[in-house]
């Protein structure tokens, strides 16, 4: 797979904002268990990435409603930030205190800002790949653009040159590969929402499958 709360910049994210235990323990959703290891999980192959054909794309429900298109050097020119926290993986496990370095996605909705009316996000991957969220998933201080983890590149098969990670909810939600943004004025089901999981897949409520919605 690709994979609530304002946690602050920097700081731990993820998790419980009240409760943290020396050992992490109070940070595990229920269902997940700590491990220290990053498998590689992901539908279809890797893709080949050609800095000179790569953009990075806003559009849809845009307060201009124009689209927002930056090439490689000017999306690796953005201001960048760090954000440690736990990703939590509907396959149940959860690895804590990753530091993930890149562009805050809060920066992104600031340079080109939806509309009044857009509730909603479809981000938009590599080979049609996609995830939807609210937009304040995109909002919160510890969702970023991801292309480095504790200090080194991501590789391809993590998501190089850019994953979206949105550490409070499950890891399916932040795609790898990411190539645009689309602002929706009402909520859509991504890939695998329409395979059966959960719209919202908040790990703290264990939101995994569709059957749970309400």
């Amino acid at each position: 797979m690709g994979q609530t709360g304002n946690p602050a910049r920097g700081s731990r994210a993820g998790g419980r904002a009240d409760g943290d235990s020396v050992d992490g323990m109070e940070r595990i959703p229920p269902g997940q268990r700590a491990q220290s290891s990053w498998p590689v999980l992901h539908y279809g192959p890797v893709p080949r990435f050609k800095p000179d054909r790569w953009d990075f794309q806003v559009y849809g429900a845009t307060v201009d409603g124009g689209k927002h298109v930056w090439d490689y050097e000017a999306f690796k020119a953005l201001p960048t930030d760090s954000v440690t926290a736990d990703l939590h993986c509907v396959t149940k496990f959860t690895m804590l205190d990753n530091t993930w370095g890149g562009v805050l996605a809060r920066t992104v909705l600031q340079l080109a800002p939806p509309a009044p009316e857009a509730t909603h996000a479809m981000v938009w991957a590599e080979y049609g790949y996609s995830a939807n969220l609210r937009i304040e998933d995109l909002r919160q201080e510890s969702t970023i653009l991801a292309d480095h983890r504790n200090g080194e590149p991501l590789s391809p098969e993590h998501g190089f040159p850019l994953r979206l990670v949105v550490p409070h909810l499950y890891a399916w939600k932040g795609p790898k590969w990411v190539r645009a943004i689309e602002y929706l004025a009402e909520d859509r089901r991504g890939f695998w929402e329409e395979r059966g999981y959960h719209n919202v897949a908040d790990p703290w409520q264990e939101q995994r499958y569709s059957y749970q919605e309400v």
